[in-house]
């Protein structure tokens, strides 16, 4: 009796043992985010891991130290030329001549001559590919007029952004003097040019040429290895001056989870790609995403007050989504479209008009902005007039 005591309660001890062993194990192969990315990034001085869809930070190190950004300025120089193209104020196709201060730029480039012409699509190339600070100018120029007055619209984009740790004096990166941002901003900044799905043909190339039916076409080569080297990277940004030393800002997509990845101030490009390579390891193995609507998707109809059309329809400009973990993907996931009561003409393009909320049981997950995508004038007397005797004689 007292032997078979003795052996019940060893198998008891022997299972209690291992039921508190276990919970171990299992946090060893999912930890914290910050308790395994931080070795990651270790090389680093500042450092940020952000999904693209949602905004969601992942892991961040000193992500709000100002330090220089070298070319991965062009991230906004970039993003000013497609918010053109799309506005319809550039084309593709639209020459862009050198001036001979774009010509006279140093570090990278794709050596233009003065009054050297070339297309938007080939000097974005030229930017995207070989990290040109002459193509960059030539862009500048022709968007903002002048290199300066280009600059003020950058510093002008960054601030509607919230980039708050930024303040542009170039629009290549070369060393001035107040020229900084942060990692968490140059994210910011990189999660909106994703958002012209486009960009990813240039800054997802490996290689390619300009000048082809010259006798001596100019090779391109993508200074961002990760492009060649890592499955699903297609951009963005490297970096590099004496001061700043290795910078990138990276983005890589496999299924429907896009990533975004910034390292500041690294030793070398073997290390630099080596951290990204493995921030991106990290959340791919570790993280999934919610889709809540496709770019396009019909979310709901927005009633106007007094304007010339009664209502709007609203469709996602992006795709809306959240990040979560595997295994806790889809629990319990909800969303609702809340719009400001009240809206009377005129409304503008892209004002503010909502948000869309995405819940998991009663919390909040998410908040998206949700912007008219028409602009309504105000209805005149006589519209408005018909519109209420119309109401009146057909109302019940």
């Amino acid at each position: 009796m007292k032997s078979r005591f003795q052996l019940f309660a060893y198998l008891l001890a022997l299972g209690l043992t291992i039921a508190l062993a276990l919970p171990n194990v299992a946090r060893a192969k999912e930890p914290a985010s910050g308790e395994t990315v931080t070795d990651m990034a270790a090389s680093a001085k500042s450092a940020i891991l952000m999904d693209a869809d949602s905004g969601t930070v992942i892991y961040e190190k000193n992500s709000d130290m100002q330090l220089p950004p070298a070319s991965i300025t062009k991230i906004m120089t970039m993003l000013l030329v497609m918010e053109a193209l799309d506005e319809g104020k550039l084309k593709l196709t639209d020459k862009v001549r050198a001036s001979e201060y774009a010509s006279s730029m140093g570090g990278s480039q794709i050596f233009l001559e003065p009054g050297e012409e070339m297309s938007v699509d080939e000097m974005l190339k030229g930017v995207a590919l070989a990290s040109g600070n002459d193509a960059s100018v030539a862009l500048a120029e022709k968007l903002g007029g002048s290199e300066r007055q280009f600059v003020a619209m950058m510093n002008a984009k960054a601030e509607e952004l919230g980039m708050k740790n930024t303040k542009f004096v170039n629009c290549n990166g070369l060393p001035a003097e107040g020229h900084m941002s942060s990692a968490r901003d140059i994210a910011i900044m990189s999660r909106e040019l994703l958002k012209y799905e486009s960009i990813t043909k240039y800054t997802g190339l490996y290689q390619d040429y300009l000048r082809k039916s010259s006798p001596k076409p100019f090779w391109l080569v993508n200074t961002n290895k990760l492009v060649r080297f890592y499955s699903g990277a297609d951009g963005l940004k490297t970096g590099f001056t004496s001061e700043a030393k290795f910078c990138l800002s990276a983005t890589a997509r496999r299924d429907n989870l896009r990533l975004i990845a910034v390292v500041m101030g690294e030793p070398n490009t073997k290390t630099r790609n080596a951290e990204v390579s493995h921030l991106f390891d990290y959340a791919f193995a570790q993280y999934t995403n919610v889709p809540i609507y496709k770019k396009g998707d019909a979310i709901g109809t927005l009633e106007v007050e007094k304007g010339k059309v009664g209502s709007i329809p609203l469709t996602a400009k992006h795709s809306y989504s959240v990040l979560l973990r595997k295994g806790d993907a889809g629990k319990g996931i909800r969303h609702e479209l809340v719009l400001q009561p009240n809206v009377k003409a005129p409304v503008e393009i892209g004002q503010s008009v909502g948000k869309l909320v995405v819940y998991r049981g009663n919390e909040v997950l998410s908040e998206f902005p949700v912007e008219s995508p028409l602009a309504v004038e105000r209805a005149g007397w006589w519209t408005l007039m018909r519109r209420a005797t119309g109401h009146l004689f057909f109302a019940g």
